[in-house]
């Protein structure tokens, strides 16, 4: 498969250099896209400078913060504008593990929708305080069960979508932008009738930087799940 692996950055210049060349040496067929939203902290020069140096590297640049939904929006348009085979989902920052990269994006094969999950059997969270864990797995159970999705993990940011699914999805109909983004286009891709694995994998919070987390995303992500979900019932009737 030809295939791409997004990486949104927004102030990750201290690990973009080491997720671009961890990512390639576990996957050296695969291009990388950085889509980067004029970081003030130099972030777009490293991914420019990277892509000089390796022709499997490109950047994208963005006038400014647009969100992470915003982002995967526009790589998966550049990446079906250039034949790619399949779109890996994937944060600058090491929380996702360039590890996981071979197992995922096999499980593609054959598959429209592949989520790494931190919630089947298998699957873990490392260094997050109990609080977070506790919002995660309730707002993911939420979404389960108001949305009908037989998903664990629906908010994972770890994920590879197929060509032929992202075909399908009208992008420019997904307006959510934050956590909320991953499950809007989940359920997108579930109402499709798409077939969705969850394959275990370890998420460890990022090594450095800050988190992009916020009381905001969460509420989009409540809010949108919320109105879907009072959408569905009305179909029903």
């Amino acid at each position: 498969m030809k295939v791409l692996i997004a990486l949104p950055t927004y102030n990750e210049a201290q690990s973009l250099g080491a997720i671009v060349s961890s990512v390639l040496a576990r996957v050296p067929e695969a291009s990388i896209l950085v889509v980067d939203d004029s970081s003030p902290d130099g972030t777009g020069e490293i991914a420019d400078k990277l892509a000089e140096e390796d022709s499997r590297v490109f950047a994208l640049h963005r006038p400014a913060k647009a969100g992470l939904g915003s982002a995967y929006r526009d790589a998966f348009r550049w990446a079906l504008q250039r034949d790619f085979d399949s779109v890996v989902e994937m944060d600058a920052d090491f929380s996702h593990d360039p590890e996981a990269l071979p197992e995922l994006i096999a499980a593609c094969d054959g598959s429209n929708l592949v989520i790494g999950s931190r919630y089947v059997n298998g699957g873990k969270v490392q260094n997050w305080s109990k609080a977070r864990l506790l919002l995660s797995r309730g707002g993911n159970l939420y979404a389960a069960v108001a949305l009908g999705l037989p998903i664990r993990d629906a908010t994972a940011g770890f994920r590879v979508y197929s060509r032929s699914i992202l075909e399908r999805i009208d992008l420019d109909s997904v307006r959510t932008n934050g956590y909320a983004f991953q499950i809007e286009m989940a359920y997108k891709a579930f109402l499709l009738g798409a077939d969705i694995v969850e394959v275990p994998i370890t998420f460890t919070d990022r090594r450095v930087g800050e988190s992009k987390m916020s009381g905001k995303i969460v509420a989009e992500a409540l809010a949108w799940v919320t109105a879907e979900a009072i959408k569905r019932r009305l179909r029903r009737r």
